[in-house]
């Protein structure tokens, strides 16, 4: 069975199977790509890293780490989906502001990483997660 190019019924498992690669690919890519690298030159970001409404550039690093990295873990399994994208959501608006709020140029990525976060905030996790098995187990 073929499907029309131009479908707009959509599918539920094949929902379900994008929001599942959705949640991979932008959890994996930030836990590798942005996460570790803090982890990793920690040292040297400390003094240097983009000081978030004045709590310093130290508290402002190990807020993104956090973010960055366990909040993406929570994302990658789908738990507490929504919970753990706010961080994220708001990691994203302030990498954004430090790059000039320039989505056309240096802040592009963040500004891509933020439309990802917020389409699963309104969607949710879907069925391939922690988070829908939890919510069929009845506690009545």
């Amino acid at each position: 069975m073929f499907m029309k190019l131009n479908a707009t019924k959509i599918d539920p498992k094949l929902l379900n199977i994008g929001l599942l690669l959705i949640r991979l690919s932008l959890g994996g890519l930030m836990i590798a790509n942005h996460g570790w690298m803090k982890i990793i030159k920690y040292e040297v970001l400390k003094t240097e890293f983009f000081d978030f409404i004045g709590l310093g550039s130290n508290i402002s690093l190990i807020l993104a780490i956090v973010a960055e990295v366990l909040c993406s873990i929570l994302l990658v399994f789908g738990l507490y989906t929504r919970l753990a994208l706010i961080p994220l959501i708001v990691t994203m608006l302030v990498a954004i502001s430090s790059h000039g709020w320039e989505i056309f140029g240096a802040a592009e990525i963040g500004f891509l990483y933020l439309l990802g976060y917020v389409f699963l905030f309104l969607v949710g996790p879907g069925d391939k997660s922690i988070d829908a098995r939890m919510n069929k187990r009845s506690f009545y």
